[in-house]
């Protein structure tokens, strides 16, 4: 009996400690103010309002399974779906492949324009069109070697019926002006109800092209909206407004690798800075959103910019921002199997190599959490799948599948 005793006490111990693991495995560090956030920030700049940033810490109580598909995907971007659950996932390389739901079966796509893939470079972002089901029309963004240097190009073609091929490549519009350099590409892609496309782009880093920004005779660090065609979208806030390229739909912004519409049709995005002053923005028609002028953040040297301006009548405040960085890459919002995350802000984080859940209320952020912090990668896109369930690559070439239990 003392035998059996021993060993059903063995069992129940090994039972408890293997349920805290279980627990423990996604539990995230909280801060002294209750936040998720446990190292100082960069700067002591003041918040235009609170809640800016350092938001109170959640905790999902719903518990959920974290599985990895695939692990060989190479150099992963951006990933859709296509209507019968398969996945595109961009290559930075320069290619896409077609990947099954369970990410076992990978194929190839051939076919598609060089790219310039030094640095954050490459093949980066698709979306399929709204009428997919019946032209097999792609979209995608590259940096294309295009004059002196490149830029961000958006293209379209049709898939072939058996997934192996593009054909009828056209560029249909090439963020001008091209620049030798191999950053801040932005270069996400965001249909609306209506077909027109949003396409964000980057200001291209060096501090000779952030005035770019600001200047509205060009295509660097916007927010664009164009048709199927590369046309600027009817309603465009400075179609024949002298200074303005007609595409633009809004300006002042960095590096802009994240780009979602929630229920309600607004558009939000997420994009990267410099020292601190990550930030999510709600973009609105013919705003400008300060970069070259206005951050939270400080040059990577420790220099405050434009002498420490967080604040600008004419620029938009961030809704929230972080400090320091987590950078911020694509983004998704949520409408799939676990309650409580419905319409929750997903995002991919690189430095922060973690999922981000910001939950949004009367477009401010009142919770934040860190998910998956313990799988050390660096998430470079998040999809809400067709299938309910939420789906991640990461720069190590992994696909990752999170359901509900």
């Amino acid at each position: 009996m003392k035998i059996n005793n021993i060993h059903i006490l063995s069992f129940c111990l090994l039972l408890f400690l293997s349920s805290c693991e279980k627990n423990n495995i996604n539990a995230q560090q909280i801060g002294g103010d209750g936040s998720v956030e446990t190292e100082k920030p960069n700067s002591n700049y003041k918040l235009a309002f609170a809640g800016q940033t350092r938001i109170k810490a959640v905790k999902t109580s719903t518990p959920y399974l974290i599985e990895i598909l695939n692990k060989d995907l190479g150099r992963p971007w951006g990933i859709v779906n296509l209507p019968d659950g398969k996945f595109l996932i961009t290559d930075k390389r320069g290619y896409m492949n077609v990947v099954s739901g369970d990410g076992k079966v990978v194929a190839k796509i051939g076919g598609f324009p060089k790219v310039d893939s030094k640095g954050q470079g490459g093949m980066l972002d698709v979306a399929i069109d709204p009428d997919f089901k019946t032209n097999n029309i792609i979209y995608f963004s590259f940096s294309e070697p295009f004059g002196k240097g490149n830029l961000t190009s958006v293209a379209k073609g049709k898939l072939s019926e058996d997934l192996k091929n593009i054909s009828d490549v056209k560029v249909i519009f090439r963020a001008e002006p091209s620049y030798d350099g191999d950053k801040h590409y932005g270069s996400r892609l965001v249909f609306d109800k209506e077909g027109n496309l949003f396409v964000s782009t980057g200001e291209r880093s060096d501090k000779v092209t952030r005035v770019y920004a600001q200047k509205t005779d060009n295509y660097l660090g916007k927010i664009l909206k164009i048709t199927k065609d590369g046309k600027p979208a009817p309603g465009n806030p400075f179609i024949g407004k002298s200074g303005f390229m007609p595409e633009i739909y809004a300006y002042g912004i960095r590096n802009p690798q994240g780009l979602a519409i929630d229920e309600k049709g607004n558009l939000w995005e997420t994009e990267m800075g410099p020292r601190g002053g990550d930030e999510i923005n709600l973009i609105q028609a013919g705003k400008n959103y300060g970069w070259g002028d206005v951050s939270y953040g400080i040059e990577y040297s420790g220099e405050k910019i434009n002498n420490g301006t967080t604040q600008k009548t004419g620029t938009e405040q961030p809704v929230y921002y972080w400090d320091p960085v987590i950078s911020p890459s694509g983004i998704t919002f949520y409408t799939g199997n676990i309650d409580e995350w419905k319409g929750n802000l997903m995002i991919g984080c690189l430095s922060g190599e973690h999922i981000n859940r910001v939950i949004i209320k009367d477009n401010k952020v009142v919770g934040e959490e860190r998910l998956l912090e313990d799988k050390n990668e660096r998430f470079r896109d998040v999809l809400d799948g067709i299938d309910g369930n939420l789906y991640a690559i990461t720069d190590s070439g992994k696909l990752f599948r999170i359901s509900k239990k």
